[in-house]
This record gives C-alpha cells, structure tokens and sequence, in this order.
C-alpha cells in the first residue's frame, strides 16, 4: 500500500459496524483502532484506563461542567480532545488505519486518503443481534440499542458539525441486515480496493 488510506467506521449499535471494521483492517492489513487506544492514552497521562473509560464517548455533565473559550474542565470533553489528538497525530504520521467512532470522518476530513462508512441495519434484525451477543431478552435488548445510539449521536453531533448518520457527510451507507457481516465487508473491501486504486 503505497498511500495512505484511512478508513473511519461509524455505527449504529447492533448493525455489526465494529466486527465489519475489525474485519476489513484484518483483510487490508492495516493498524485497528477503536476504545482500545484509551490504553495508550492512559500511559501517557500516567492513570489507570478504567478512570477514562468512564469518560469515553459521553457528553459532558453541564451541571458539573464549566467552558471558558475553548477549554473547558469536563473530563469528557478533555477525554475526547485527547482522542482526537491522538487519531491526528496517526493520520500526520502518514499511518494507513481503520478507526470506528471517535467523530473520525470529521476530524479527519482533510486526509486526502480518507473512506469514510456509515453502517445501519434492519431494527428487526439489530435487536436479534444485541439479544444473541449480549443474551437479554427483547425489551432489554431495545432498551440497550437505543439507549447506545441515543449517546453515540449525542457525543457526535457535539463535536462534529454534521449530523450523525447523515449520508451526505459518509463516502459510503451501507445496511449490513440484507448481507449480513461477511457480505458486507466483501461489498465495502470492493469499494475499498477501487477508491485505493483511484488514489494511488
């Protein structure tokens, strides 16, 4: 792989986004990055992961909150500008990887290399999926799905300014539901292997 290529996987919750993203790096061979990299952060700020991970793609408590200009004393805020230091620092090193969440397609937009995917699926199918992976029954599945995307949009549309699934702002929108995982990833890794040809 000559150039860079940059692929950022957002997700709804239960539409198999991350295993889809874990699959392609696997296929393309390139670095994976995903809540994995709090490890790396953690050393460097010399704590434990587990006092980050409690911050990590939330949005910050206004009520325990204050913002002066452009810093602010949230920990989830300060957690996400240090994630997204973090991916621009890779990207600036000329690194070839896959990323999910993390805003990525937004802090990212001015990488020539950059795919971004946006992957939704059938709700039916979603709840099957969250009650298989997780064993809840129906209505605690629902409750979990939702209550996942409900955060994920609200941390996004925070920090990026566009709207959290909103196809005009993904190279790609893809339903893994009538496909499924692998068929997917064949589907994304063809559109991959073109737009890498495009661009090298």
């Amino acid at each position: 792989m000559s150039k860079q290529t940059i692929i950022t996987v957002s997700r709804e919750f239960g539409s198999g986004g991350h295993e889809i993203a874990e699959k392609i790096a696997s296929d393309l061979n390139l670095k994976f990055y995903d809540r994995g990299m709090l490890d790396e952060i953690a050393d460097e700020m010399n704590v434990k992961v587990e006092v980050l991970e409690k911050y990590d793609e939330k949005p910050r408590n206004i009520m325990l909150s204050r913002k002066v200009g452009k810093y602010s004393n949230s920990m989830e805020e300060i957690l996400a500008e240090l994630q997204f230091d973090y991916i621009r620092k890779k990207a600036n090193e000329g690194e070839s990887f896959v990323i999910v969440g993390r805003c990525s397609e937004s802090v990212l937009r001015d990488v020539d290399g950059l795919i971004s995917i946006f992957v939704n699926g059938n709700r039916e199918c979603k709840i099957k999926r969250v009650m298989d992976k997780y064993a809840l029954n129906r209505s605690e599945a629902v409750k979990k799905m939702e209550r996942h995307d409900f955060k994920r949009k609200r941390y996004h549309n925070r920090h990026s300014d566009h709207k959290w699934g909103d196809s005009r702002y993904y190279d790609v929108c893809i339903n893994s539901s009538p496909l499924g995982i692998s068929g997917t990833v064949r589907t994304l890794g063809n559109y991959i292997q073109e737009r890498m040809k495009n661009n090298g």
